[in-house]
């Protein structure tokens, strides 16, 4: 449709406009030209401008908010309390085998040398100091002969047991030249007589008991034959023996078999043996013997050598008569019948008895039996005058409990008390999970520390050692693991035995049966969240203070939450802490906390200040 006022429907543009819209493009082409060029008074400005502009990026930056609409004032956290040096008197402090305290109690069946600890209010709130001097321990193998004697500056035993070359001093060392009271020319010799009759060399005897192991010279000497002793001797008046003995790399604990059961679960041993132990064998209607079995594994041996083996030779070095000694003799052979055990060997000092594999060929007509129990369940229980039954077999053949691949075989093998059932909540599957984990751990751990696994850790600790998980993926010549089963959780001991490893029973509200300064390395895997609800964590951690060497080292596996509780309490204890991130990555709530004990030594006074 045409438009009424435009009837072409199609209106001409100006000649005019067309120009003007042209001239005023031309004009600011050239003025746009003309700032450009420099002469121009707007460049001279902004030329001036950027001169006194810092355009430099700020790498102070603060991306927090400054100004908030409230000021929220949070209460002040308290300070760590920083733990302050123990007299210098308590250097060798053993909080549950004091001497004072010892002397409290009765001393019939060495009652008064077992385990009596302090009340929480007489517990000790310090730090024990290590003696002026003392140095690192040598390192393993030298460790077996050569001690420092600033470490360990207790001389008696040299003189006391000077002819039976225990150890001797020299300069500024204690040399330990490898003898005892019945292998005065060395252990070695001795260990060979052994072997000549228990299967030593063959893997079959891993685990072994040396019950009053002196300095533990026995101990020192069967771990080159892949044999794992655990050596333990009463705190008396032959001083510092079991020091002695874990300075010089070797498993021991201050024990003594008095009224209440060992530490240790049922069938644990390979081989047990007294070298004069001097233990009152026959004592008590054999009790102390019927302990020993009850700790002994199926197919196990016994050693007895001293008092009152070869009681002809020796009845006048003794002290003793001909029928005292003859009728001693006589009431042990009649016990090892009643406990099923058979005499293999008597020779010289030594006789040598092997524990049958099951009671199918027994003669125990008259032997007092233990009513059913829990043969593991030995926390302070009372030890009592009966034989522990063979766990019950289908054949004359079969091994009671069940039978153990040969060393090292056995340490990854499904160990019987799992396979059989006997341990809730763990099958076969989970056991080998179980491996694959603590592998794992292991190998973080390493990343984190390259020198676990070294000699420059020896005696290493496991807190709440499981299945001895830890334990085995850290096997090594180099090493070895008191793995500790806590009271208060699964009762899993007896499988650490089964797979050739060695441990102990332990409730860490507790003193631990050592002396101060005896372990390298200690692992603490979820202990805390365990006893959170138990015990101070405070009291714990110094424990843990007391036992660990001058510069050795702690791994914390736990909950966040829990560890951080414990590193603040660690801030007062001379302790050089870290926070590591779960192997698995940081968003794991359980965390890695490694700590390291530093260097320092006691002096007259007990402040801070007076300190090394």
């Amino acid at each position: 449709m045409v438009s009424k006022n435009n009837p072409s429907g199609n209106k001409k543009r100006s000649p005019l406009s067309i120009f003007v819209v042209i001239a005023l493009c031309g004009f600011f082409y050239i003025l746009g030209a003309w700032q450009r060029s420099g002469f121009g008074k707007g460049d001279s400005i902004a030329l001036e401008v950027t001169k006194q502009t810092d355009c430099n990026i700020l790498t102070n930056l603060n991306f927090e908010t400054h100004h908030n609409d409230v000021e929220i004032v949070e209460p002040s956290k308290p300070k760590a309390q920083v733990f302050k040096p123990c007299d210098v008197k308590y250097t060798d402090y053993t909080p549950c085998q004091e001497q004072d305290r010892a002397m409290k109690f009765p001393r019939d069946n060495m009652i008064y040398r077992e385990r009596h600890c302090p009340p929480q209010e007489e517990k000790l709130h310090c730090l024990i100091p290590a003696p002026k001097g003392y140095m690192t321990p040598f390192e393993w193998p030298k460790s077996r002969d050569y001690v420092h004697y600033a470490n360990v500056p207790h001389k008696s035993l040299t003189v006391e047991k000077a002819v039976q070359n225990w150890v001797q001093f020299k300069g500024n060392v204690f040399k330990f030249p490898g003898g005892g009271t019945m292998f005065p020319q060395g252990a070695d010799a001795y260990i060979d007589e052994l072997a000549s009759v228990i299967p030593i060399a063959d893997g079959s005897v891993r685990t072994a008991l040396d019950t009053g192991c002196g300095v533990a010279s026995w101990g020192a000497y069967v771990l080159k034959r892949n044999v794992l002793a655990m050596s333990f001797a009463p705190r008396d008046n032959h001083e510092a023996q079991v020091q002695f003995a874990l300075e010089r790399g070797v498993p021991a604990v201050i024990g003594v078999l008095g009224s209440i059961n060992l530490p240790y679960p049922s069938r644990a041993f390979d081989m047990a043996q007294c070298s004069r132990c001097l233990i009152p064998w026959t004592a008590n209607d054999g009790m102390y013997l019927m302990e020993v079995d009850r700790v002994l594994r199926p197919g196990g041996y016994w050693v007895l050598s001293g008092p009152p083996i070869n009681w002809k030779t020796y009845y006048q070095v003794w002290k003793r008569s001909k029928e005292d000694l003859k009728a001693e003799q006589r009431k042990i052979e009649e016990l090892a019948e009643r406990l099923c055990w058979e005499k293999k060997y008597e020779k010289g000092d030594i006789a040598i008895w092997r524990k049958k594999v099951n009671d199918k060929s027994c003669r125990r007509n008259s032997a007092n039996m233990c009513k059913p129990r829990d043969a593991d369940d030995v926390w302070y229980k009372n030890m009592e005058t009966c034989v522990t039954p063979f766990p019950k077999v289908s054949s004359a053949s079969e091994v009671a409990g069940g039978e153990l691949k040969k060393f090292p075989a056995r340490l990854f093998a499904v160990p019987p008390r799992i396979s059989k059932g006997l341990i809730e909540g763990v099958s076969p599957e989970s056991y080998q999970e179980d491996n694959k984990l603590w592998k794992k751990h292991v190998n973080a751990y390493k990343r984190i520390n390259r020198l676990i696994g070294t000699t420059r850790y020896r005696n290493v600790m496991d807190m709440n050692a499981g299945l001895g998980g830890f334990a085995a993926a850290l096997e090594s010549p180099k090493s070895w693991v008191m793995n500790v089963v806590p009271t208060i959780s699964k009762n899993t001991l007896g499988v650490v035995y089964e797979r050739g490893l060695i441990g102990i029973y332990h409730d860490w509200c507790e003193g631990f049966s050592t002396y101060p300064r005896t372990y390298d390395l200690i692992h603490a895997n979820g202990v805390f969240s365990l006893y959170q609800n138990k015990c101070s964590f405070e009291d714990i951690l110094l424990e843990m203070d007391r036992i660990l060497r001058p510069e050795g080292s702690i791994i914390f596996r736990d909950e966040v939450d829990v560890l951080n509780k414990v590193r603040k309490i660690t801030g007062g204890m001379r302790w050089d802490t870290k926070m590591n991130d779960h192997e698995d990555g940081p968003l794991v709530p359980e965390k890695i906390l490694v700590a390291v004990k530093q260097y320092w030594v006691g002096s007259k006074g007990n402040s801070t200040s007076d300190d090394e």
